[in-house]
């Protein structure tokens, strides 16, 4: 399975991105497909994980901003970066996995554990 992220760049804050992740190969055997992201100085983290179900999780600083949708007909999933904010700047990841078996106060897509296929990320930069 490959992944290949796009759709980073500068935008001003307030303003919006879409980020694009095509699958090639199959991913049918993943659970999840994740966004995540890593800013100097931080851990990884899962913002928006989507499920084969359609079920979906976010992280709280996301929550209600980054709507994460998928086309399976394209093999291709979205990070719609809406209301963006300075704290926003970081490489942006796309991740497939199984998930975990447990997380506490959140998604089971989300923790970094739990995927198998990375990306090698896309740069957003958000100017205040």
């Amino acid at each position: 399975v490959q992944l290949v992220e796009s759709g980073g760049g500068s935008a001003q804050s307030g303003g919006s991105l879409r980020l694009s992740c095509e699958a090639s190969g199959s991913t049918d055997s993943r659970n999840c497909m994740v966004w995540f992201r890593q800013s100097p100085g931080h851990e990884r983290e899962g913002v928006a994980g989507i499920e084969s179900d359609g079920d979906i999780g976010y992280a709280d600083s996301v929550k209600g901003r980054f709507p994460i949708s998928q086309d399976n007909s394209k093999k291709t999933l979205y990070l719609q970066m809406d209301s963006l904010k300075p704290e926003d700047t970081a490489m942006y990841y796309c991740a497939a996995g199984t998930g975990v078996a447990y997380n506490s106060g959140g998604h089971y897509c989300l923790p970094e554990s739990g995927m198998d296929y990375w990306g090698k990320g896309t740069l957003v930069t958000i100017c205040s």
